[in-house]
């Protein structure tokens, strides 16, 4: 039997421009089945969280926009679970308000907070780490995050030093360290207590919502405020009429960085954040030209290392393109270079400004 104490705040609010054509504004990628394993990325989520946690305790966190999208994909989950976002104010205020909505149903809540867009296979070992940390985190007043060994000196993800004397599963937290560039990232990764910050959060509702009023006390008071109408019928129009004046800020700067009490997991399962189209096509099966292919049928000749995705199993030909992003949906056809993946967000903006929003 799942523990009753046990939540979860699934985050299904971003909008994954870096997946453009497919994820868009209006139909982002965890809304997508960008794997074609059958399930989308948000139903994935769902049912690894749900292997530990209760069901009706899985809060899925998103912008209202995406309401109808949510309980389409995720048609078991009542009103009670989906907490809308009226304006976009990063993941401090969303985190926070999902928090005191939590600790006004349960004081004893124990919870995790996980994006709705990462790869993970292996559902035993993520469980374990996660039970690890809730037990570590319900007799201690803790913020605990897991953190993934780096397998290569990635500039694109923020790094967690941890104390290099600490023998136990669980490892008191030195810094947090930003995005680093290459040269940066090799010396992290030679001294060996460095893991990527994977944007997986355990904690108590008590212990993060003291974080919040220890170091973010005019948030902590703008939330604060609407506890009496939190799980009620009032609950929309306070947050309507306030969250826009929340900070925009992230959690990581908000408490992770200000806190003494941080400590991190070394996770025991694989992990991609499916951030680009490269980060996918790792982690596709590859046919023998190692081109990785989605809802496609190819003839391919001299066309190699390619990430493949058409709408509807199109038949595709490609002669002589090698590393090449080859995305094709509706009114949009993307062939792009892998190496210039990180340049899709600006391409998104010059299309929109030439052709129209519609098209983002």
């Amino acid at each position: 039997m799942k523990n009753k104490n046990y939540y979860a705040i699934l985050m299904a609010g971003g909008v994954g421009s870096r997946f453009w054509p497919v994820s868009t504004q209006n139909f982002p990628k965890q809304f997508h089945d960008m794997l074609g394993t059958g399930d989308t990325l948000i139903q994935k989520t769902f049912n690894r969280l749900a292997n530990l946690i209760p069901e009706e305790n899985i809060f899925i966190l998103t912008n209202e926009r995406y309401k109808d999208l949510v309980f389409e994909q995720l048609p078991n989950v009542t009103k009670r679970q989906v907490v809308l976002e009226p304006a976009m104010r990063n993941t401090a205020p969303c985190i926070l308000y999902a928090a005191l909505k939590i600790q006004k149903e349960n004081e004893d809540a124990l919870m995790i907070v996980a994006p709705s867009d990462h790869w993970i296979e292996d559902v035993h070992a993520f469980s374990n780490n996660v039970k690890t940390a809730f037990d570590y985190c319900e007799s201690n007043d803790a913020l605990m995050t897991l953190g993934i060994t780096p397998s290569f000196p990635n500039t694109g993800y923020g790094y967690i030093e941890y104390n290099k004397s600490s023998n136990t599963e669980i490892k008191s937290v030195n810094q947090f360290r930003e995005k680093p560039d290459y040269e940066t990232a090799q010396s992290f990764i030679k001294q060996g207590n460095f893991l990527w910050n994977a944007g997986i959060f355990m904690w108590s509702a008590k212990s993060v919502i003291k974080a919040f009023a220890n170091n973010q006390p005019e948030l902590f008071q703008l939330f604060e405020s609407g506890c009496k109408v939190y799980n009620t019928e009032f609950e929309d129009d306070f947050i309507r009429d306030n969250y826009g004046k929340a900070e925009n800020i992230s959690v990581d700067y908000a408490l992770m960085e200000k806190s003494e009490n941080v400590y991190v997991i070394p996770a025991t399962f694989d992990w991609n954040d499916l951030g680009t189209w490269g980060s996918l096509y790792d982690k596709l099966e590859k046919d023998s030209d190692n081109n990785a292919v989605v809802n496609a049928k190819t003839l391919t000749e001299d066309a190699s290392g390619n990430m493949i995705r058409t709408k509807g199993d199109k038949i595709v030909v490609v002669d002589g393109l090698k590393d090449y992003i080859i995305v094709d949906k509706d009114e949009v056809l993307l062939i792009f270079p892998k190496t210039k993946e990180q340049d899709i967000k600006k391409v998104l903006q010059n299309v929109k400004a030439n052709f129209g929003e519609e098209y983002g």
